[in-house]
């Protein structure tokens, strides 16, 4: 005898196949919100490029960021900054951000700091070191046939200028020609140039730092982070003619013969308005968004900002500056 089986109502079938449906429904909107959650948290610290390059993924490191001390060469400081109030920073919008004492290196506030962004124009802090190394300020350059793109200061092929004039339209108004001028007349020409920079970068333990140009509009493999950033602007600080250049808000220079003049303004607006501020380097490009590495003295201490990918870099980077002053005092480091 054949064994019967109980056919299930077809109500019942339609029910099942409902659920199911129901079912993958909700997981595609579950997976969906997930995703859609994720680019939000994730909007502030990356970018996505034509290309397809991506910058500012999160790693161990920037989860758990730990800095004791400095990588780099300094002789140990007289004073370190002690905080002495709750005050937290006010929040930036930048992608990334930090805050440290230039004598003793310690960080006091920081924001993805060790998150690889494009450093745009601020590239060119590297290149004004690399150009001291090769150059006397007196020495006379060539310009050579310009191909950069960019900003520019209109220098014309065949024109001879001091390095030290070269030093001012590079570092004030940013100027493409004159980083381009430097590099193609210094030993081994514009490749070798480069190459100088990543050695220093490598010298200087910035491990997050790469160049691919003198000028910062590349931005396929050519990176910082905003502590590297910090770091080489305490060290640039310390070569008291970058100094005084990125301190300046006006100059104006001309070709050794006279014939053509530059009027030069520096595009650091932090220089008229904040008390101390002494530069340092602007930088924008599409992919890079507003970038400012900021420093202001007050009471003989330096106080460094880095802003990278900001949408108000000259605000951001004010806010921090006036935090750190108010809410840090620095005790001499025989007390501790």
């Amino acid at each position: 005898m054949k064994k019967r089986t109980q056919k299930k109502p077809a109500d019942i079938k339609a029910f099942f196949k409902d659920l199911a449906k129901l079912d993958r429904k909700l997981l595609f909107i579950l997976i969906a919100a997930l995703a859609t959650s994720f680019f939000i948290w994730q909007k502030g610290s990356f970018v996505i490029t034509s290309s397809g390059v991506v910058f500012g993924i999160k790693t161990k490191a920037l989860e758990e960021p730990i800095i004791n001390s400095s990588p780099i060469n300094l002789p140990d400081p007289s004073f370190y900054p002690k905080k002495t109030t709750d005050t937290p920073a006010s929040s930036v919008s930048a992608a990334s951000a930090i805050v440290i004492d230039a004598d003793s290196q310690v960080v006091l506030y920081q924001k993805n700091q060790q998150v690889r962004f494009p450093p745009a124009s601020t590239t060119k802090i590297m290149t004004a070191l690399i150009g001291m190394d090769n150059f006397a300020l007196e020495d006379i350059l060539v310009v050579p046939e310009i191909t950069t793109e960019g900003v520019k200061i209109g220098l014309k092929s065949q024109e001879k200028l001091s390095f030290e004039s070269l030093l001012y339209g590079l570092l004030l108004n940013s100027a493409n020609d004159a980083a381009e001028t430097i590099a193609k007349n210094a030993p081994g020409g514009y490749d070798a140039f480069v190459l100088a920079m990543n050695r220093k970068a490598k010298e200087l333990n910035l491990t997050n730092t790469h160049f691919v140009d003198v000028t910062g509009i590349a931005f396929e493999n050519h990176y910082t982070t905003a502590i590297d950033l910090a770091r080489l602007a305490s060290m640039a600080l310390k070569n008291q003619t970058f100094a005084k250049i990125v301190a300046t808000r006006q100059k104006t220079v001309s070709d050794i013969s006279g014939e053509y003049v530059y009027n030069l303004e520096n595009l650091n607006k932090l220089l008229s308005e904040v008390a101390g501020a002494e530069g340092i380097k602007t930088g924008y490009t599409e992919e890079a968004g507003q970038v400012l590495v900021a420093a202001a003295i007050r009471d003989k201490h330096t106080i460094i900002t880095v802003v990278l990918k900001s949408e108000d870099r000259f605000l951001d980077s004010k806010n921090l500056l006036e935090w750190a002053f108010a809410n840090y005092t620095f005790i001499p480091a025989t007390t501790l």
